[in-house]
């Protein structure tokens, strides 16, 4: 595991606040200069004219034509310094929102951390419980992906676990390698602003490159006009000089016919212009990271070899269909169209090569779009890691049967909410080190226990995926993850509450009854609350049973003090809670999770600090009065 000293956010954030800082003034002065030379642009256009025209109206030709030139040549290099200012200054612009960007996500404040549509999967065993997907989550924090599929990507990573070894060791020597390279990072996605605000989506392109161009036997067709074409030219040059009647019209006559009976009008502009717009931000994107994969030995390097295949190298794939669409776009000059085209079957060759171009980048795609998606998601962890430096990185174990009988263990310190922040972050420990562990969590309402369970969730999550943890240790051997946190009734499906959370809980025994697969650790919040006092009991006693004799460990909540008795006939289970204490008439929470039963309960305490009515059985406990 890297070791490094803890070094808390707000140095991070004054570095970034400083960035930002600086940029604004860069961009102030670069505005000064833009406006200064806009008004230099204009003095020299007037005086240029008035010179200009005072030396013709003199009659001094010469000296005109030599004003003219001058002042021209003068004003297109002022001009072109001004556009390449304006553009620096639209980088600047563009870079300095990524960094207030950062700085949001640092302070996690979340109307300032753009959000992207992400749905979280049906029936996942986790996701919604853990607030992996969707506004102010994981994956809304995380996200620095510019492409459909890199979003993709990302989600996956936290969303499908556990991972293969090798290739979540693939992965994180990817992400720490990205760590340093903030600039590489931040213009990974500036480079894709620069085009445009749209996202690469990856199932659009893949439309838009499978509609067909052309019609059946181009090739055929583009034979014939070809040879129809040379044989006009020529017979047309021997007419000119002399040498043969006009037998041009011959060979033109047919030539004419089949151009406008292959002509396909605005169509072949239009897809053209499509096909370069979908390409023209993913050729940028991939052509960017190609410049900086060439140094051997990186992780980088070794992802993106396949993309360096001459003849299949994004970025010259995209200057031919760039190529290819110029040569098209001359349909939007009707007159230099019809000229073109008489002389030689410009749209049919044009049409073919968009053709080919069309069939290569499709063939190639997915490759193309996969590793994109890889760099995007590392990249996006890279950024988590470098905005907290202070978060540790996990250590896997490997799971050995033969040592005191275990096979799966997680072992965290200091283990924090990452989507808290970290003024109001309480850290705990906590070890699960046998197959069949049970740790049963009481405790008042508000004490945090719903709260620890998403909190050691949710930086499994991390870890698995290939990121740092909010933690000062954090080993594990490799886990499924199974939780039954939030439980929704559904109208729609007929489902009680309870019949809910019957189905959620049956699907987590069967999880942790599959023996061929990497343990479960199990997060179960108020287990049965369902339903009755009387069965919740009997049907939690037997569940929590039947959970530690399966394949996994993990933890179950509850507000039935009775259970804790189970620590007597379940030989795996071990007893924790939170608590809270009572101050000037107010009662307050530590957060910190503490062995052995809950000694105290809040709930009549709450109800009677909010102003319900509350009085005195016989036997001193406080009940509702009737």
């Amino acid at each position: 595991m890297l070791q490094h000293q803890p070094v808390t956010p707000l140095p991070k954030a004054h570095a970034l606040t400083r960035l930002v800082a600086k940029l604004d003034r860069m961009i102030a002065l670069a505005t000064t200069s833009s406006s200064t030379i806009t008004r230099w642009r204009l003095i020299l256009f007037i005086v240029g004219a008035i010179c200009t025209v005072a030396l013709y109206k003199t009659g001094w030709y010469q000296a005109g034509n030599g004003s003219l030139i001058g002042f021209v040549a003068l004003f297109l290099i002022v001009a072109v310094y001004h556009n390449r200012l304006e553009s620096r200054l639209h980088r600047l612009r563009l870079w300095k929102q990524i960094k207030l960007v950062h700085l949001a996500r640092l302070r996690l404040d979340w109307s300032h951390i753009p959000a992207r549509p992400s749905n979280v999967p049906d029936h996942h065993p986790y996701a919604k419980d853990l607030d992996l997907v969707g506004p102010h989550s994981l994956l809304h924090l995380l996200d620095t992906t510019v492409s459909s599929y890199g979003q993709a990507r990302l989600g996956f990573w936290l969303l499908e676990q556990p991972p293969k070894p090798d290739q979540w060791h693939l992965r994180r020597r990817l992400v720490q390698e990205l760590i340093p390279k903030s600039l590489f990072r931040d213009r990974l996605g500036l480079e894709a602003q620069l085009i445009g605000e749209q996202e690469i989506n990856g199932r659009r392109l893949e439309a838009v490159l499978q509609h067909t161009v052309g019609f059946p036997h181009l090739t055929t067709v583009l034979a014939i006009q070809t040879l129809l074409a040379t044989a006009t030219i020529g017979l047309g040059l021997s007419a000119l000089l002399g040498w043969l009647p006009n037998y041009w019209m011959w060979s033109f006559a047919p030539y004419a016919l089949i151009y406008f009976w292959t002509d396909q009008g605005e169509e072949l502009l239009e897809h053209a212009v499509g096909v370069h717009f979908e390409l023209e931000k993913l050729g940028a994107v991939l052509g960017f990271i190609e410049r900086h994969a060439r140094p051997r030995r990186s992780a980088l390097a070794g992802l993106w070899e396949p993309l360096l295949t001459p003849g299949i190298n994004p970025p010259q794939l995209v200057r031919k269909a760039a190529r290819t669409l110029h040569a098209i776009s001359v349909k939007a000059h009707p007159l230099i169209h019809l000229a073109v085209n008489a002389f030689c079957p410009w749209d049919l060759w044009f049409t073919y090569r968009l053709q080919q171009i069309q069939a290569q980048v499709a063939d190639n795609l997915p490759t193309w779009l996969d590793r994109l998606a890889e760099v995007e998601a590392a990249s996006a962890l890279a950024t988590f890691a470098s905005l907290h430096p202070s978060y540790r990185w996990p250590t896997p174990l490997t799971a050995d049967p033969q040592r005191n009988g275990t096979s799966a263990k997680l072992l965290v310190k200091e283990l924090g909410h990452p989507l808290i922040p970290e003024t109001h972050r309480v850290s705990n420990d906590l070890a699960l080190e046998t197959l069949g562990t049970v740790l049963l969590v009481t405790g008042s309402n508000m004490s945090g226990k719903s709260t620890f369970l998403r909190t050691l969730g949710i930086n499994l999550c991390l870890a698995q995926a290939g990121a740092p943890v909010c933690a000062g240790l954090f080993e594990w051997t490799w886990l499924r993850l199974a939780t039954c946190i939030r439980v929704d009734d559904s109208l729609e499906a007929g489902l009680s509450f309870f019949y809910a959370e019957v189905k959620r809980l049956k699907s987590l025994l069967d999880e942790t009854a599959d023996r061929s697969n990497a343990p479960v650790v199990f997060l179960i919040d108020e287990i049965f609350k369902g339903t009755n006092n009387r069965e919740r009991l009997i049907g939690s006693r037997a569940f929590i049973t039947a959970l530690s004799q399966g394949n996994g460990f993990g933890l179950v909540t509850t507000h039935d003090l009775e259970l804790t008795d189970l620590d007597k006939t379940v030989p795996g289970l071990r007893n924790a809670h939170f608590q809270e204490t009572v101050a000037a008439g107010a009662l307050q929470f530590d957060y910190k999770l503490r062995p052995g039963p809950c000694p105290t309960t809040n709930a009549l305490r709450i109800m009677e600090l909010e102003g319900l009515p509350i009085s005195q059985g016989k036997t001193g406990e406080k009940v509702i009065d009737p």
